[in-house]
């Protein structure tokens, strides 16, 4: 690697082919200075030799082992720095190399929040590319799936610009993507079950909000192609059962718009065979609209600006 800058961007493209093996990772960071002279290159002035030092990172990152994710604890600063980086490419690989690396080690995450993780990605979720917002979601995703999240992530993560732009994301889908507001929907559902952020949520709006998009939804499904739209159903459903399953919400979702019933059926009829896991869904969030202990305390969905489903 102590070469010409082409030999070295050579040596760095091999190196990312080998680590694809996971005893090549593992032999790799085993290596004396081998993580440090990685990170060196990576830290380069060079843009096209930065990307390829990224790109090695980011096949590390893949390792099952715990102890390669934790030789890699040194990189965890600068890929937060690089979140705004030179390029959507770029960015999106630091992003995802950020989500694998906390799902294998619980050591990055604890590093990663005196960090700044938290503050970085409320900033990175204001860029206006796609792909850069859906590998935003799969970080934020990994890091609430955490045992630690109720208690040590969730906190910061509501106390952030997060939640509001994640819910503006997820009722967007339909209009700017729905590969973002897949990733944000679970993240919501994640920050749901919890239990710790429900009165933060429904004073965002996140009930109607929800349910007029599960309104679109249904109208999508039932005016073109439903392929694909599972995705998106499935977490927004969660959401909203989750909400209303939850005692200390102390009030549901009122029924007497039956444009909600409507598009419950509607969802149900288009993925019964397809997708028969969303017919569970439906009928969990069915059975929590309709529960006994609903009628004394309702409150109304303003779903007034939404179009009707076709049913």
């Amino acid at each position: 690697m102590q070469r010409g800058s082409e030999d070295r961007k050579r040596s760095l493209s091999r190196l990312r082919w080998a680590l694809q093996n996971k005893e090549t990772q593992q032999q790799f960071v085993r290596l004396d200075g081998s993580v440090r002279m990685l990170i060196g290159l990576f830290t380069s002035s060079l843009a096209d030799m930065q990307m390829e030092a990224a790109r090695c990172l980011h096949e590390l990152s893949h390792s099952s082992d715990p102890a390669v994710a934790e030789a890699c604890l040194p990189v965890t600063s600068y890929l937060l720095t690089y979140l705004s980086g030179h390029s959507v490419e770029f960015t999106e690989l630091c992003l995802y190399t950020l989500g694998n690396l906390v799902v294998e080690s619980e050591a990055v995450r604890k590093q990663l929040l005196p960090q700044g993780i938290i503050p970085a990605l409320a900033s990175c979720i204001q860029s206006p590319h796609e792909a850069v917002l859906e590998g935003l979601g799969y970080v934020l995703s990994q890091l609430l799936q955490a045992k630690e999240a109720p208690t040590e992530i969730v906190p910061l993560v509501l106390d952030s610009s997060l939640p509001q732009h994640m819910l503006r994301l997820v009722c967007s889908g339909l209009k700017s993507g729905t590969g973002a507001a897949v990733e944000f929907a679970w993240c919501l559902h994640y920050i749901i079950c919890s239990h710790t952020a429900n009165a933060i949520l429904l004073s965002l709006g996140a009930m109607p909000a929800l349910a007029s998009l599960l309104l679109d939804l249904a109208s999508e499904i039932s005016q073109s192609t439903s392929e694909g739209l599972e995705l998106l159903v499935c977490p927004v459903l969660r959401c909203l059962s989750n909400l209303l399953a939850e005692e200390t919400v102390g009030c549901e979702v009122q029924i007497q718009d039956e444009r909600l019933l409507v598009a419950l059926f509607i969802i149900l009829q288009c993925f019964f065979q397809e997708h028969p896991f969303i017919v569970q869904e439906c009928l969990w969030l069915l059975n929590n609209l309709t529960a006994a202990s609903c009628t004394e305390a309702l409150v109304s969905l303003t779903c007034s600006s939404s179009t009707p489903p076709s049913g």
